[in-house]
């Protein structure tokens, strides 16, 4: 299918004609458009790059950039396919031979879930360049942030296999051009990539590594899928499109890829070897700062005679990450039920880009049972790397209506809901004392743990009040007045460890119950970016005080002040001047209060 034709046609898809730079402006406009209301796919036809003055293929970004975007791709609803996995971990006993005969025609049908291998040449190998010939600095990659470390391909789809060739991997990592013929693997210790990275170093041998960009968009979903350890992703493609993923042998190594990839990087990764990656803007909205991982050497690169170049881009929220976690978030709830039998539902706020917070409903039978629940989330696959788990019962609001939802959990939050633990963490994560593990916040509003409601002061006065102790809380506001935990936000110049600060404000614990630190660059009007910021910047083991029934989150940036001597990444903002150039030519729209709404420009 044409999945560019199948946007156009419903209206999702913007082309743009004249030449834009594939350094910051494709990335930049991409950025933007994802965060409109109604936002579209963009098909930039003339991809250059000014330095160069070279010219490339055409650039596809923001194919998941809606939630009816995301149904066209599946060709079902999330919901459905969620249904049918259901059925098969809890099939139930045909009771008549007509119902036998459609259990034997479904079971039947499944076998087209397997992959196929086909014979020859695939679409994707229409144009080979082998050797020598094969130029990575020939593809469209884009620099997406000033100060990445260059050009990054953001969507491939990287495929691996284990030493024997027994399991199969689809993983998306993003990996940076280095030059023509080498490519870093950014793929992270808990990735199955990685795994089988190291049975090959053990084994002495190079691991074959085939990368993939474009054809079906269906592939780039079921790449960063949250399946078992040793499941091969496409086992989930064919299981949604109800026919087999088709794939061709690699030109140069033994990896199969799909048929109809718009272009195919093949290579073999020296185990022996690595090279510093980075910095890069992650999908966290911060960059992530430069470490060593593994390199790609490139053998080959073919593709489509006409390719399309597909790229995501990662930032602050809300990105077409988005979408496709939405899709995930509905589709795997029954296997995580399997884990957690009682879970009714669980949601992904998109400002907690996803592991930073999950808000989980559960029918509790017994006390502590959201404790334990929220254990089993904490071990069990991606959702290990969980920061912050909220669990209320069945009688709380919708998940996904936040205003009510909060107001629910505030009425009920003390002293008891708080539970703090300690486990793995995405390597992505900057909060955490180091790169691996780190502290882990869980909130159980299933029941009323309420002792302590403030007496409400205003803004004003509070304020008063603080800097009178505290002469440098700059800044305060107060959200959720009404509620018995009312949230109290302070801008913090900071000059001594904001532990410090909390003890001498408790001079007045009768005025406030949630105290949140923040940096002086923060906009306190925006709760929206606040959350982001706070559940990125916090370990819940460092950052959270509690003093009987008043807390304190110290979401600052840290410093060798805390102890923490990682080096703070700075956040991902846009380029004001490439922003205004693209609006004087009409790539961008100029919407200053959708700029400041997301802090583009910081």
């Amino acid at each position: 299918m044409d999945y560019i034709k199948l946007l156009k046609d419903n209206g999702l898809l913007r082309v743009i004609d004249e030449p834009v730079d594939i350094d910051l402006e494709i990335a930049h406009a991409s950025y933007i458009e994802v965060k409109r209301e109604g936002s579209q796919a963009l098909l930039f036809t003339n991809p250059v790059c000014k330095k160069t003055g070279r010219k490339f293929a055409p650039v596809l970004t923001n194919i998941y950039g809606s939630k009816r975007a995301l149904e066209l791709i599946f060709g079902v609803q999330p919901d459905e396919i969620a249904a049918e996995i259901e059925k098969l971990l809890k099939p139930k006993k045909p009771e008549n031979f007509k119902e036998k005969l459609d259990f034997l025609a479904y079971l039947f049908s499944m076998r087209k879930i397997f992959t196929k291998r086909l014979k020859g040449d695939g679409e994707c190998q229409q144009v080979k360049f082998i050797g020598e010939q094969a130029d990575l600095l020939s593809l469209p990659a884009l620099k997406t942030w000033p100060h990445d470390g260059g050009a990054f391909i953001t969507m491939g789809q990287v495929y691996t296999q284990s030493l024997d060739g027994a399991l199969q991997n689809l993983g998306m990592y993003r990996l940076q051009i280095y030059d023509k013929n080498r490519l870093g693997m950014h793929w992270q210790i808990h990735k199955d990539g990685a795994n089988f990275f190291h049975e090959y170093k053990r084994a002495g041998r190079k691991m074959p590594v085939s990368v993939a960009i474009g054809g079906d968009p269906l592939y780039i979903w079921c790449g960063q899928a949250p399946l078992p350890k040793g499941v091969f992703e496409l086992l989930l493609y064919g299981f949604i499109r109800k026919e087999p993923a088709k794939l061709v042998k690699s030109l140069t190594n033994e990896i199969y890829v799909p048929h109809d990839a718009d272009y195919v990087i093949e290579g073999f990764v020296d185990t022996t070897k690595s090279e510093l990656e980075g910095p890069f803007g992650d999908h966290t909205g911060f960059y992530t700062p430069v470490e060593p991982f593994p390199v790609m050497e490139v053998t080959a690169i073919t593709s489509k005679q006409d390719p399309v170049f597909h790229a995501t881009v990662v930032g602050k929220p809300p990105l077409e990450d988005k979408y496709m976690g939405w899709a995930t978030e509905r589709i795997f709830l029954p296997l995580l039920r399997t884990t957690v039998p009682e879970l009714l539902d669980y949601n992904m706020p998109e400002n907690g880009v996803f592991h930073n917070l999950i808000l989980a409903k559960i029918n509790a039978l017994y006390p502590a049972h959201a404790k334990q629940a929220m254990h089993a989330f904490w071990g069990v696959g991606q959702m290990s790397f969980v920061k912050h788990a909220i669990f209320v019962g069945s009688d709380a609001p919708e998940l996904a209506e936040y205003n009510k939802f909060a107001d629910f959990v505030l009425d009920r939050f003390g002293s008891e809901s708080v539970l703090i633990s300690q486990g793995v963490c995405d390597q992505l994560d900057h909060a955490s004392p180091n790169s691996c593990f780190g502290g882990k916040l869980g909130i159980d509003a299933t029941q009323d743990f309420c002792k302590f409601a403030p007496a409400v002061l205003s803004d004003d006065e509070l304020l008063a009040k603080f800097q009178s102790v505290a002469p440098n809380v700059k800044e305060l506001r107060q959200f959720k007045k009404q509620s018995k935990t009312p949230i109290c936000v302070v801008k913090f110049e900071k000059d001594r460890p904001v532990k410090e600060l909390f003890y001498k404000l408790l001079e007045f614990r009768e005025f406030f119950k949630l105290l949140v630190a923040l940096d002086m660059q923060n906009y306190l009007e925006n709760p929206y970016m606040l959350l982001w910021r706070v559940t990125n910047n916090i370990d819940a083991l460092r950052d959270i005080y509690i003093d009987g029934e008043n807390f304190c989150v110290d979401a600052t940036s840290k410093s060798e002040l805390e102890g923490y001597t990682r080096g703070w990444p700075m956040q991902t903002d846009c380029e004001r001047e490439v922003v205004a150039e693209l609006v004087k030519r009409g790539i961008v729209k100029d919407e200053p209060e959708l700029f400041h709404k997301f802090e583009i420009f910081g």
